[in-house]
């Protein structure tokens, strides 16, 4: 074989948990490793190892994104209560991928990955539809009580002046819960012009989309600063480029999405990005068949799967049993990071590798040989399902 590809720069390495976590070594050692001499800098995310640092390990590997510029992440878990019990936690702690968004301030734009042979169940769908995810505040940073007994919750601003302004939320006479939300003018600024430039980049209209009628302030005030940002700033570089930006209500959007072609960028906050990011996953074929990627304002770049853990498909792996895992969304991770990396360092074979591990992804899944999610959407008679480094395998032949 001929001498590794070289990196100069490490990339932010983010391991994970459960299926993910095998997976991601798989990936390494099978497709990068016996190609590319990877360089990273390695920070263990795995719920034992946040646990074991008070979650300070997920912070750490932010702030060191923020100073390399480029981290790949595996999927993570955000406990609940059962995990709580399972992983003998003191804490439930917060989402990673949320205290990664939080520190780098930026947007995720999530794509499905289109392969031939594999049509979306959406008839009308032509083109990839992009969503971009405000990736700050609202729930995901959220203060919640649960209510005990009748109580008065109010809302309360306390001015450096002294000054205070505060408003009743609900009158309680029994047991309830209470949520706070928060957001920035700064940061919805910056989901702002991440989403236009995006959208001038790829050269896609960009639609945006809340529900300003019954969230009339907080809402609103996303609509708002969209407008004057595009008006300001980017108006006539839309219409220079031929494309365009519309607002429209969350559920006329939802409809529109349904009737049309594709091809553009569908900005929406936080949690409903979330969402429906999962919903235009599933309806392209499998959550595993989808591009995610975080940049800050500043240009950084944290790349990662768009779905969870697998855990199902762990606890046979613990039996001993091997699973048909889908790796695709964790390969185009890692070939995302790679080719960004590339780019910033002016590596033409990083970056050329990149291309060829996607394509080598690709041509394996159009000719036949895929994992089991696959096997009742890809249309084609002489296919073979087989396990997930085995698939692994015939895509580092292709390489």
């Amino acid at each position: 074989m001929a001498d590794k590809i070289k990196m100069t720069t490490p990339l932010v390495e983010m391991d994970g948990d459960e299926m993910t976590r095998i997976i991601w070594k798989q990936i390494k050692d099978i497709c990068i490793e016996p190609f590319v001499e990877l360089k990273t800098e390695y920070y263990d995310l795995s719920l034992p190892n946040r646990e074991k640092t008070g979650d300070q390990v997920t912070l750490d590997a932010a702030l060191r994104t923020k100073e390399l510029g480029v981290a790949v992440k595996c999927a993570t878990i955000t406990p609940n209560a059962q995990r709580m019990e399972e992983y003998n936690l003191t804490k439930m702690w917060k989402s990673p991928n949320g205290t990664i968004r939080a520190t780098l301030d930026g947007t995720v734009f999530r794509a499905p990955i289109l392969v031939d042979g594999i049509k979306p169940f959406v008839s009308c769908w032509k083109k990839p539809i992009t969503i971009a995810r405000h990736a700050y505040g609202d729930v995901y940073r959220d203060t919640e009580f649960a209510v005990q007994g009748p109580c008065r919750a109010e809302l309360t601003l306390k001015f450096p002046d002294g000054r205070e302004d505060s408003s009743t939320i609900f009158e309680f006479d029994g047991n309830g819960i209470v949520q706070g939300l928060y957001n920035t003018d700064k940061s919805i600024t910056a989901f702002a012009k991440s989403c236009f430039n995006y959208a001038l980049d790829t050269k896609q209209s960009l639609w945006f989309a809340t529900k300003d009628t019954i969230s009339k302030t907080y809402d609103h005030r996303f609509k708002d600063i969209f407008a004057e940002v595009y008006e300001k700033e980017y108006k006539d570089k839309f219409e220079a480029a031929g494309i365009e930006y519309f607002y429209t209500l969350i559920d006329d959007a939802v409809a529109r999405v349904m009737r049309s072609e594709g091809g553009f960028v569908w900005a929406l906050k936080n949690y409903d990005g979330d969402v429906m990011s999962d919903m235009l996953a599933s309806a392209c074929g499998s959550l595993a068949m989808m591009t995610s990627v975080l940049v800050s304002p500043d240009g950084k770049y944290e790349y990662e799967a768009a779905h969870g853990t697998v855990t199902r498909h762990y606890y046979r792996y613990l039996k001993g049993e091997k699973t048909s895992t889908n790796p695709v969304a964790t390969l185009f991770a890692w070939s995302g990071a790679l080719r960004k990396r590339a780019q910033m360092d002016g590596l033409s074979d990083l970056e050329d590798f990149a291309d060829r591990l996607e394509k080598a992804t690709l041509d394996t899944i159009g000719q036949g040989i895929i994992t089991g999610d696959l096997n009742s959407l890809l249309d084609r008679e002489d296919k073979k399902v087989v396990n997930t480094e085995e698939f692994l395998t015939a895509i580092s032949e292709r390489i």
